[in-house]
């Protein structure tokens, strides 16, 4: 059992949902991030999303860009990245740690080799964006033979016969966008989710994160109630590129975001 399906259960043994909040490595300073990922974890986070920096992320809005671009400014790349991941392992042996990204850096890399230093590092799930599960036929048994995750995307567009296909290819959980657009760029509708997800549950069995458009506790909440995951990027980028001259005002402020969603999602009633 990998980690990811071990919390997972975990969670769904509680009556709980999982809080998996996602940062840009290297952002707002490679030095910055391991601590950032501890405080994540000190908030109520149950796995951690972490992203690699890529100069074209074309699923990303504006904020997740501009952090790609912070991050590449001080050199941060894919194998400083899976360090960073070596590093936090030396502390924390059971949060699960999802990279993030685009497929350029990882085949730049080389495939064999990513999913080596991966592996050794302690990651547990890989979501690559722009890496459909027609085009993974390389890839994904490198993944699955280092007990990687393959983690793919659902849309509001995709079809039945495209879930059972994606679900066939994944593992860990899937990655639902709830918008039709990039991150950041409208509002969630939760009765338009809740049904999605249902419907995606009637066909696979593998938990469903949901993401894009989660900006707060109310809406943690309402997410929580209708999915297995509740994946929240943007709001957290934006709070670090606010606090980045301050690293301890830039803790706090992920705290106060990020732990009052844990305690909505716990007491959803409340």
């Amino acid at each position: 059992m990998s980690r990811i399906e071990g919390v997972m259960k975990a969670l769904k043994d509680q009556g709980r949902k999982a809080l998996i909040p996602y940062i840009t490595a290297g952002d707002p300073h490679p030095d910055q991030s391991v601590g950032l990922m501890h405080t994540l974890v000190k908030a109520g986070a149950d796995i951690i999303e972490l992203g690699v920096p890529f100069s074209d992320p074309m699923a990303d809005g504006p904020v997740i860009q501009l952090a790609c671009e912070r991050a590449l400014v001080h050199g941060t790349t894919l194998r400083q990245v899976i360090a960073m991941v070596k590093e936090f392992r030396k502390t924390d042996d059971s949060t699960p740690i999802v990279l993030m990204g685009y497929l350029n850096p990882m085949e730049a890399m080389g495939y064999e080799a990513f999913a080596d230093a991966a592996a050794d590092a302690g990651v547990d799930g890989i979501l690559t964006v722009d890496l459909p599960h027609e085009e993974a036929d390389e890839v994904a048994p490198l993944f699955a033979a280092r007990n990687l995750d393959p983690i793919f995307l659902m849309a509001p567009t995709t079809t039945d016969e495209r879930i059972k296909a994606i679900s066939e290819h994944s593992s860990g959980y899937v990655y639902y966008v709830s918008i039709k657009g990039v991150t950041g760029s409208a509002t969630i509708n939760v009765d338009e989710v809740a049904e999605k997800v249902a419907h995606i549950h009637n066909i696979m069995a593998l938990p469903v994160g949901v993401g894009f458009g989660i900006r707060d506790a109310d809406t943690a909440a309402a997410i929580s109630r209708v999915s297995d995951g509740v994946i929240v990027g943007s709001v957290l980028v934006d709070t670090i590129a606010r606090h980045q001259a301050d690293p301890d005002a830039l803790k706090k402020a992920l705290t106060d975001l990020l732990h009052p969603m844990r305690v909505a999602m716990d007491n959803p009633a409340s």
